[in-house]
């Protein structure tokens, strides 16, 4: 995924008149839908509101009388809207679009892969060094020296 189609999808939007709001990556229960989402996509038959709000709520940790109908066909419009599903034509159903799975596969590896763990290891220099033993954390440093140099020699103003 690219990065103008992940700033697209932070950021609401409005389509014929429609307005969806944006799919944030770091919210838990954007993640959690993301993942619900992807339990269907080898469904032939597609999925229904019911069958996303009852993986939801299993994911979520809620009871199912909990996420009412309404708030699960709010979030199917979204997702429709911003292109991660479409509606199977003269039916009540959804399946994932191409799209649709290319994105939810980045909301979830990067997040469960790289960013919950990664960022969850404490900071905390070795003690015969300087340098941070979280390798996301040292990667991340060394980016930000790169960027820094480059903006050295270029001459602008970092």
């Amino acid at each position: 995924m690219g990065e103008h189609e992940f700033q697209r999808h932070q950021r609401s939007l409005e389509i014929d008149g429609q307005r969806a709001s944006a799919l944030r990556f770091a919210d838990p229960r954007i993640q959690a839908l993301m993942q619900a989402l992807l339990l269907f996509f080898l469904l032939a038959r597609g999925f229904s509101n019911r069958d996303l709000r009852e993986r939801l709520c299993t994911l979520l940790g809620l009871d199912p009388s909990q996420l009412r109908p309404g708030r699960m066909t709010y979030d199917l419009r979204r997702l429709r809207l911003h292109g991660l599903i479409e509606r199977i034509p003269h039916t009540n159903r959804y399946r994932l679009t191409e799209h649709g799975l290319k994105t939810e596969m980045f909301y979830i590896r990067v997040y469960n892969r790289v960013v919950r763990p990664g960022m969850s290891i404490p900071n905390l220099p070795n003690p015969s060094d300087t340098q941070p033993r979280n390798p996301l954390h040292r990667h991340f440093n060394a980016m930000n020296e790169a960027i820094n140099a480059f903006c050295d020699q270029a001459k602008l103003a970092a």
